[in-house]
């Protein structure tokens, strides 16, 4: 998205290009150290972030955060009285609107998850996809992390088919293999 907001993913997946297992749940071994100080790390500079019901960061700083969760439960763009975030339906309010909703003009926008949240963000333009790797879990029938991976198309051939270029790989932890790649555009 060009001006003064950019929209940045942010994601671990599996060998395979998962996020979670069919129940939503993330495997110990793509819980890695490196990648959670990453992450929050980065989210600390976010304006907004987005994801959808099942999805979060948790930890101290979360409850602080400007945040929209993506939802088909409102018409369009609603507060949520329960907690201190917004809804919204992307079907009924554009991501400019939403973001005027919380009062976010500009800065970093994180979107993390899930996989229906990030390929709506396909669509919408990421200016960067920060994607880590955990190359020795591998959870079959799991939750892709975009709705196009599957049997022979990986997080990074669907990156690449958005016009996403990768940069180099960092080893975010040796012993595991992991890596985190930034896609730009």
């Amino acid at each position: 998205m060009p001006g003064p907001i950019s929209i940045e993913g942010y994601a671990i997946v599996s060998a395979d290009g998962m996020l979670a297992d069919a129940s939503r749940r993330i495997p110990d071994a793509m819980v890695v150290k490196a990648d959670q100080e990453f992450f929050h790390g980065s989210l600390d500079h976010a304006a907004a972030v987005i994801h959808g019901r099942h999805s979060h960061e948790g930890g101290p700083p979360a409850a602080g955060r400007r945040r929209l969760v993506v939802t088909t439960r409102v018409e369009a763009l609603a507060d949520d009285p329960a907690h201190s975030h917004s809804l919204w339906n992307p079907n009924g309010a554009s991501l400019a609107q939403a973001l005027a909703h919380l009062g976010v003009a500009q800065g970093m926008i994180a979107v993390i998850g899930g996989p229906d949240v990030y390929g709506l963000f396909l669509d919408i333009g990421y200016d960067k996809f920060h994607l880590s790797q955990a190359p020795h879990v591998r959870i079959p029938g799991g939750r892709p992390v975009f709705p196009e991976v599957g049997p022979g198309r990986t997080p990074q051939d669907v990156l690449a088919s958005r016009g996403l270029k990768p940069g180099p790989p960092r080893v975010l932890d040796r012993a595991a293999e992991v890596t985190l790649v930034t896609w730009t555009r």
